[in-house]
């Protein structure tokens, strides 16, 4: 462990605290409308079968002139509204006296006069004309905002929610990265860092899809990022190609890398790969894409690189030959 350029004992740290995270026990309510659209129950059926015991999910029919009583264990409400609405304010009234953070959902080709209607905040009224992506869309990002303690329970357990919370960690730390690199002094020093967060980053994305993260695999992830990814040999050339914009040149060259990195990451694991195939493609994509950029570098004049510095993994072009994904640790 000594020899690898990242810190080994914090990325496994990271690997055990995120396992602790992944396994919180999660337990959501669904109250429907009794006229609410066949295809929003449909949706809602298919994305809230929970992958572990560990959450659990209530599923009520709001009868009119009746409130609905959740127990207060519950982390979160979905109330899916039918044509009027008007048989949901009350329960909706009582969710909010009782601080339960509670989406109504409804499918509608604008949110018109339906938050007052049925008395519900703005932000927590989520509506769009199909009903799948509301729930891959608003509503995921409702529950990354609105449950922010549990973003990887509910991720490992609800395959809608995944994808948000995966690219909430590659934007979270393509930015640090990028403050890193433009305010680094000492060159160097900051490699290790930016190293050591995209291995971080790594494994979040891993944790959100169920990919197993136990040391091995925790050793084997810090390998591939500590000495194979070739875009900063990249960010070093075009520093010196271009004096006195080297702050604004490493920045981009950060926070597009580690962004290109994630997103490749989440590609390749929602086309059934495990931890291993991801590395394999990320190593090659990245000697690739830093194959590439030299190439154009030596054919550029210095005034001609972009300030931002930019290297492209292909994310949305990868090859799976496996679609074993991993299993839970």
């Amino acid at each position: 462990m000594a020899n690898l350029p990242i810190d080994v004992r914090a990325l496994i740290n990271t690997g055990s605290k995120l396992l602790e995270q992944r396994d919180l026990p999660v337990r959501i309510a669904v109250l429907v409308e009794i006229d609410a659209p066949d295809a929003l129950l449909e949706a809602v059926r298919e994305s809230f079968r929970p992958r572990t015991s560990k959450a659990l999910v209530d599923v009520e029919v709001i009868e009119p002139g009746t409130v609905m009583r959740v127990d207060s264990s519950a982390d979160a409400v979905i109330v899916l509204v039918g044509s009027g609405g008007a048989d949901v304010g009350p329960t909706l009234a009582d969710l909010r006296r009782h601080s339960i953070p509670t989406a109504a959902v409804a499918v509608r080709d604008e949110m018109g006069a339906l938050p007052r209607l049925i008395e519900h905040p703005v932000d927590d009224v989520i509506i769009g004309l199909d009903a799948s992506e509301i729930l891959y869309g608003p509503l995921a990002e409702w529950v990354m905002r609105r449950l922010p303690s549990k973003h990887t329970a509910i991720a490992h357990n609800f395959e809608f929610v995944r994808r948000t919370v995966a690219r909430e960690a590659v934007k979270a730390t393509a930015w640090q990265n990028a403050a890193i690199g433009g305010l680094s002094i000492i060159p160097g020093t900051d490699m290790p860092i930016m190293t050591l967060n995209q291995g971080k980053m790594l494994l979040q994305i891993a944790a959100a899809y169920g990919q197993q993260l136990g040391a091995e695999r925790v050793k084997e992830l810090a390998a591939v990022v500590g000495g194979s990814f070739l875009f900063r040999a990249f960010a070093r050339q075009a520093l010196t190609l271009v004096p006195g914009f080297g702050w604004a040149i490493k920045a981009g060259v950060a926070y597009t890398g580690t962004l290109a990195m994630g997103n490749a990451a989440i590609a390749y694991f929602e086309q059934g790969a495990d931890v291993p195939e991801m590395l394999a493609g990320l190593k090659a994509s990245a000697e690739k894409a830093v194959s590439s950029a030299k190439g154009r570098l030596r054919r550029s004049e210095p005034k001609a690189l972009p300030t931002g510095g930019y290297i492209e993994l292909p994310a949305t072009s990868v090859t799976v030959t496996s679609k074993d994904g991993g299993g839970d640790s």
